[in-house]
């Protein structure tokens, strides 16, 4: 999916073009952050068909790019100002950056984090000698915290993206790109948060070299940029996701919009489950583990080469950053395969009868089994929730066409979330008494008291007829509850749900509902 088509030509003349030219060429940036590796892909490039280059700031001293622009922004601050510190808002790599930034300087830096803020990124910024403050449950709450702090102290407030200096330090990656390889280049892939690091690589690659496509990489549930791009102007997102929580940003910025609505090629979208297969492949190539933000221009190359059905090309891709939450490991390698289109999971219905069970092997012949679920529906069939390995898409619709042949019902759940996240572990659920039940699927805030306070809002008109929760790793709870809502109390549902003020997705009427729960 793309925000609009590739231009052949794109306009690269912007106000303050050369102002922008001369910050990136002499940066200071090299006080702290190193030339990062330009590396190809061996095994990926093989299986694409094409030379994928992985420019490796992941290997930078704080594990991100995020360094570059924040030690620019405070290099180039007047020295009594930086003399009375600085301040930021970030749960993760910019504010690392900063903290190292203002180390450098021996000046005081006050990190703002939100209070989900996991230890290990508190402790990191600790280390290099920023002031943690811990305030608002979101990055916005924490930002405007920090600008509280900047007008009450007289710091300066460093922003994690919407700034010049900042978009300059980040735009020394692709003046390195451009003296490392010297090869013609078809694309070169950046991932998009706020929208710093793409606006300064395409600021220095379109004024040097205008047809090299520079393009965009979003998470589908935090598309800031993609929709801004189709609105023309910066849109404010009601939720994102936070999976990728290096690019979860709700608002692009300003100066940054301005910037990639004029240079950028497109901007496209990819699912979690891409993003876990990129990050699968990059450890095959590197053995290093990529932040999921880290991995987005790696999956964002494979699927405009896919789109494209192009091979013998050569692109960029930024691996941007490294600082993984160990716990969401768990996630990515459960996801990978999918994303991978190396697993598919359906959901078969067969009849009870003998010899049904053999029928259906054989039909699934020497494939690997990843997973099998089965639960007796009535006298007359039976539900089965199955993974199989398999090479690619193809294979498993044809696999879906020869059950379909063989006379047994199948449903492809390779795509559904629901599915993904919780009825492979509930299959064979139905409850002769649930009633009138409701599946709904939320998202819960990980922190405490998120579950308590489900139940203190929950009616005592309605019972619990089913909950189940996963931690992946991640900044939010997935849960699943069967609510029963007797007769005539549907608006007082609706009440709860609105009080509540958790996202949620009614699933009443998924179809992997209704054959399995």
């Amino acid at each position: 999916m793309t925000s609009r088509p590739q231009r052949s030509t794109p306009a690269y003349v912007l106000d303050g073009w050369d102002a922008y030219l001369d910050k990136i060429l002499t940066t200071r940036v090299y006080d702290v952050a190193i030339e990062t590796p330009l590396e190809r892909a061996p095994r990926l490039s093989a299986r694409t068909g094409s030379s994928i280059w992985l420019k490796r700031e992941d290997l930078q001293p704080v594990f991100s790019f995020k360094l570059r622009g924040a030690y620019d922004k405070i290099a180039r601050l007047d020295p009594v100002v930086r003399a009375r510190g600085v301040v930021a808002a970030s749960a993760g790599n910019h504010a690392q950056g900063v903290a190292l930034a203002a180390k450098k300087f021996g000046c005081r830096a006050i990190i703002v984090m939100p209070t989900a803020t996991p230890r290990i990124k508190r402790d990191a910024v600790a280390a290099l000698g920023g002031e943690v403050v811990l305030a608002g449950d979101t990055f916005q709450e924490a930002s405007a915290h920090a600008r509280k702090l900047a007008e009450a102290e007289g710091l300066a407030f460093i922003h994690p993206y919407d700034d010049p200096d900042v978009i300059a330090g980040q735009g020394t990656v692709a003046v390195e790109i451009l003296r490392q390889l010297r090869d013609p280049i078809d694309a070169i892939f950046v991932c998009i948060g706020g929208g710093g690091l793409a606006a300064g690589i395409a600021l220095y690659v379109k004024r040097l070299y205008p047809g090299v496509p520079v393009i965009g990489v979003e998470p589908v549930d935090a598309p800031s940029m993609h929709a801004s791009l189709a609105a023309g102007h910066p849109v404010d997102l009601p939720d994102v996701g936070r999976f990728a929580d290096g690019v979860a940003v709700k608002r692009v910025g300003d100066e940054t919009f301005r910037v990639c609505q004029a240079l950028l090629d497109e901007v496209i979208l990819v699912d979690n489950d891409a993003i876990c297969a990129a990050i699968k492949d990059v450890f095959e190539d590197t053995r290093s583990i990529l932040e999921p933000a880290g991995a987005l221009a790696v999956a964002g190359a494979k699927a405009w080469l896919d789109r494209e059905g192009a091979r013998g090309k050569t692109v960029v891709a930024i691996a941007s950053g490294a600082n993984m939450n160990f716990d969401r490991l768990r996630f990515v390698a459960e996801r990978a395969e999918i994303g991978e289109h190396r697993e598919a999971q359906l959901a078969v219905t067969i009849p009870e009868r003998p010899g049904a069970f053999l029928e259906l092997s054989r039909v699934i012949g020497d494939r690997n089994v990843t997973e099998f679920n089965y639960r007796r529906a009535d006298a007359s069939s039976a539900h089965i929730f199955v993974g199989v390995a398999v090479a690619d898409r193809a294979e498993s619709r044809a696999l879906c066409d020869q059950l379909t042949a063989a006379g047994f019902g199948v449903l492809d759940l390779s795509d559904n979330e629901l599915a993904k996240n919780h009825l492979k572990h509930l299959v064979g659920g139905r409850s002769p008494d649930a009633g009138r039940e409701r599946l709904l699927r939320f998202q819960f805030p990980e922190r405490p008291g998120a579950l308590r306070r489900f139940l203190e809002h929950l009616s005592p008109h309605f019972d619990i007829s089913l909950f189940h929760y996963r931690n992946q790793g991640g900044d939010v709870g997935r849960v699943l509850a069967g609510i029963r809502v007797p007769e005539g109390r549907e608006a007082d549902l609706q009440a709860f749900l609105a009080a509540l003020d958790y996202p949620y997705v009614d699933e009443t009427d998924n179809p992997a509902t209704r054959l399995f729960l």
